[in-house]
C-alpha cells in the first residue's frame, strides 16, 4: 500500500505538471464513490467474520452442555453397561478436543474427527442396544435425545468452522484498499514534502482492520482464538472419572 500510494503520488505530480487546472477535475467524484464502497466493504466484513466468530463461541458452550447432560444421563443405564459408554465418552471427547488441537495441521484434524465419529457411533449403538431392552426402558427417554443433540451439536460445529465469505470478497476488499491507496497517492500530489504521516497512517489503518477481519473469520490460525472456550471442554474431560 505504501508503495502505491507513493506510485500514486507521482502520477499525480506529472499530471499536475502537465495540466494544473485538469488535474483534479472529478477526482472528489471519484474518490468518494470508491472509499465509499471501500468502507462499505469493510463493515460488512467485519460485521459479518464478528458475527460468526461469536457463533462459533456459543456453539462450543451448547457443546460443553449437551456432553455434560448425557454424561450425567448414563447413570439411567444398566450399571453393566455404563463402563463402555462412559469409555466411549472419553475417547469421543478426548478426539474432539485433538482434533482442533492440530489445527492448521487439516490432515491430522480429520483424522482425529473421523476417531470422534467412530467413538460417537459405538456411543450410538450401546445406547440403543440397551434401550430397546427392558433394563434401558429408564434411558430411553432421556438419554437417546440427549445424545443426539450432542451429536448434532458436534456436526454444527464442525460445519460452522468452514463456513466462509467466498474468497472472491476477500480478493476484491484487497484490491479494492490496493486501488484506494492509489488514489490516496494521487490526492496527495503537488506537495512538496511527502506528508508521511497520512501516508502511513492509511496503509496501517486499513491493513489493520483488514487483518482483524481476516483473524476473526479464521479465530484458530492467528491472535484472536476460540481455543480459549475449549477449556471448559477440558474441564469437563477433567470431571469423566
Amino acid at each position: 500500500m505504501m508503495v502505491l500510494i507513493e506510485t500514486g503520488r507521482q502520477i499525480g505530480n506529472r499530471r499536475l505538471a502537465r495540466d494544473a487546472e485538469g488535474a483534479r477535475a472529478g477526482v472528489g467524484a471519484v474518490e468518494g464513490a470508491v472509499f465509499g464502497l471501500l468502507g462499505l466493504l469493510l463493515a460488512f466484513s467485519f460485521s459479518g467474520a464478528a458475527a460468526r466468530f461469536d457463533a462459533r463461541r456459543q456453539l462450543i458452550t451448547q457443546e460443553v452442555n449437551a456432553i455434560g447432560t448425557a454424561w450425567l444421563r448414563i447413570d439411567l443405564l444398566p450399571e453393566d453397561v455404563q463402563p463402555t459408554v462412559r469409555g466411549g465418552f472419553r475417547r469421543y471427547l478426548d478426539a474432539r478436543l485433538a482434533a482442533y488441537r492440530k489445527i492448521p495441521d487439516l490432515a491430522a484434524a480429520r483424522a482425529e474427527l473421523a476417531t470422534a465419529a467412530r467413538a460417537q457411533e459405538e456411543i450410538w449403538a450401546a445406547a440403543v442396544a440397551v434401550c430397546r431392552t427392558p433394563r434401558g426402558e429408564p434411558a430411553r427417554v432421556l438419554l437417546l435425545p440427549a445424545l443426539n443433540e450432542m451429536f448434532d451439536i458436534a456436526q454444527e460445529r464442525t460445519l460452522a468452522a468452514r463456513v466462509h465469505p467466498p474468497a472472491a470478497i476477500f480478493v476484491m476488499l484487497i484490491l479494492l484498499a490496493l486501488g484506494c491507496s492509489v488514489l490516496v497517492g494521487y490526492g496527495m500530489a503537488g506537495g512538496g514534502r511527502r506528508g508521511w504521516l497520512h501516508m502511513v497512517g492509511f496503509a496501517t489503518a486499513i491493513a489493520i482492520a483488514i487483518y482483524v477481519t481476516l483473524d476473526l473469520e479464521f479465530p484458530r490460525l492467528g491472535i484472536i482464538q476460540v481455543s480459549g472456550f475449549d477449556q471448559a471442554l477440558l474441564e469437563l474431560r477433567e470431571s469423566m472419572k
